[in-house]
């Protein structure tokens, strides 16, 4: 075995939950990887200003993703980004995982924070203007749409839920469905209907996304009909669902219906050794602060783990 690719832990995922694991695992001392398939920081980077981290007043997601990364590479955290997981091997005492690009690292533990990725519309300029007028979570961004007026997409309980969290801030919203019900509990739909600040667009779907430095309007189109029309707006929030970055998990470890990772309160997975944290386990609520907690607890279980294991050597 190549000790330049031993590891005593290694870490899938360099969003908030996987970089605060590589900071607490490296300051102890243990000889940490991160591989990361995408860039360093993950959704957060997405966010354009961050305003309820306790401590920060203001930060953007690719200042706090930075100082993290910093933070974990301080302490000696190797960090590998921007390659491709073509497979893994969990099972073993000795746990491994095989990049694209030919190169093979081992490990005793692993930490699995792959996070996930909100459902997109993919509409034309839709990735375009994330963080510049659409945001996926009404919690970290509601705030900066104080007196605007916006569109909430999708019909079920988390839209309809979201769209009356947004009521406090925003002055108008439309709420945009494909379909001509919802798909939400009777008692979130009574609350939306009954609602002075919100009205509905049901059987239509957003095709476009226009604007120059932010987001300005959108093209909307009946899907009966299939007559389209311009709507000038501030903002759209998107909730139509939530995909976990599991798919190269399945058959490889115990997952939901949803392919959610199933932990138990230290974070440990039904495999020895194997440890998973942040947007790709079972949760009810995702946001970095939880991520945050999610990595902690998972790096502490991981160097008990590995504290248990070298005393039986």
């Amino acid at each position: 075995m190549d000790a330049n690719n031993y590891y005593d832990a290694i870490i899938i995922g360099a969003g908030p939950a996987g970089l605060t694991a590589g900071i607490y695992l490296s300051r102890a001392h243990i000889k940490t990887l991160i591989i990361n398939e995408g860039t360093i920081g993950g959704q957060m980077i997405f966010t354009h200003e961050i305003a309820n981290y306790p401590g920060l007043e203001s930060v953007s997601g690719y200042q706090l993703a930075n100082t993290m990364k910093k933070q974990a590479k301080m302490f000696g955290c190797n960090i590998k980004s921007n390659v491709s997981i073509k497979d893994v091997n969990l099972n073993d005492e000795l746990k491994k995982v095989v990049l694209s690009d030919g190169n093979i690292y081992n490990s005793k533990t692993i930490i699995i924070a792959s996070g996930g990725r909100p459902r997109s519309l993919n509409a034309i300029g839709e990735a375009l203007f994330k963080g510049k007028g659409i945001s996926y979570c009404a919690t970290c961004d509601g705030d900066f749409f104080t007196n605007k007026d916006i569109i909430v997409v999708g019909g079920g309980n988390s839209a309809l839920e979201e769209a009356i969290s947004l009521t406090k801030y925003v002055n108008k919203i439309t709420i945009l469905h494909q379909f001509n019900h919802f798909q939400a509990f009777q008692h979130a739909i009574n609350e939306v209907k009954n609602h002075p600040k919100i009205n509905f667009m049901m059987g239509s779907t957003i095709n476009e996304f226009i604007g120059n430095e932010k987001l300005e309007k959108v093209r909307v189109t009946n899907l009966k009909t299939g007559e389209s029309n311009y709507l000038k707006i501030d903002g759209v929030f998107i909730f139509i669902g939530y995909i976990p970055n599991t798919e190269f998990l399945k058959g490889k470890i115990d997952l939901n219906e949803f392919g959610e990772i199933i932990v138990g309160p230290g974070m440990n997975t039904n495999i020895k050794g194997v440890y998973a944290a942040g947007d790709s386990i079972v949760k009810l609520f995702r946001q970095i602060t939880t991520a945050v907690g999610d990595g902690t607890i998972a790096a502490l279980s991981a160097s008990d783990y590995l504290h248990k294991q070298n005393a039986k050597q």
